[in-house]
């Protein structure tokens, strides 16, 4: 369970303030960093700069609240050496947050994010839906791709049949749909809810407004139909190619016996 420790001085007036969020790499190791001087250690909150905070995960997001472009650009430079696998390009995201101090917590039409003051447990909340935004970005242009691929297979099969498939291509394409798969179970519970939540259950309102603001749920369960269409596409074409296989295999073999049938015959007849 998350260990908060609030701010010294927390904000009591009315302000904007901008959320950045960035994609980084497969991984970021969170231990290099001093736990004494954590806000909030699941996921690990720390102060950035004068006025900003970070919230890092280990699945590869950092999430900047309030943190001017200069100290941005430090802060993401001297963390490079913790991330593994980083991205090309990192993903990223952005949110303005107007911190209304006793108002009722909620996101605007305009999708600005609406807190009645500026707290480790509520940075997490809107630090866990906008991760969860950028990783599911990440899986969504990964999986179009992998659909893109295993679209015009489908097309050859309905044109062609099955014999000219082969199998190194299709166990390509499984393949990665068992690495997408892997990887949204793994590196982040799309669905579970945040730590912080077992803190401040009061919280449940705003998270619940954010998840369906970015619209979590519904682009999770799209992915993992579309992962299960592909899947099953995959698969389907592999056994048409390994059924057709066996069958030529067992033409030959029914070759070969009657080739040694006739054989027999032969020397026996002359």
């Amino acid at each position: 369970m998350s260990q908060i420790n609030a701010p010294e001085n927390p904000v009591a007036a009315h302000r904007g303030l901008i959320v950045r969020g960035f994609l980084l790499g497969e991984r970021l190791d969170t231990r290099g960093f001093e736990q004494k001087l954590a806000l909030a250690t699941t996921p690990l909150t720390l102060r950035v700069g004068r006025k900003g905070y970070a919230v890092l995960f280990r699945y590869g997001v950092v999430v900047l609240f309030d943190v001017s472009a200069e100290e941005e650009a430090h802060y993401l430079a001297d963390i490079t050496h913790l991330v593994s696998d980083p991205l090309a390009e990192p993903g990223r995201e952005q949110a303005h947050i107007d911190v209304v101090p006793g108002s009722s917590e909620h996101v605007d039409p305009d999708g600005t994010i609406i807190l009645a003051e500026l707290t480790p447990e509520r940075m997490q909340v809107v630090a866990d839906v906008l991760a969860k935004d950028m990783l599911l970005e990440h899986f969504e242009i990964r999986v179009a791709a992998v659909f893109d691929r295993v679209e015009p297979l489908a097309a050859r099969l309905k044109r062609h049949g099955s014999r000219n498939f082969k199998i190194k291509e299709l166990l390509s394409q499984i393949g990665d749909v068992l690495l997408t798969q892997h990887r949204m179970v793994g590196r982040a519970e799309v669905l579970e809810k945040p730590e912080a939540l077992w803190n401040l259950p009061e919280l449940e309102g705003l998270f619940g407004r954010l998840e369906r603001e970015y619209e979590i749920r519904e682009r999770s369960r799209a992915l993992d139909h579309k992962l299960e269409v592909i899947g099953d596409t995959a698969e389907t074409l592999l056994d048409l190619v390994h059924t057709s296989r066996s069958l030529r295999v067992e033409w030959y073999i029914v070759f070969l016996i009657v080739f040694e049938i006739v054989l027999s015959l032969w020397e026996k007849l002359f």
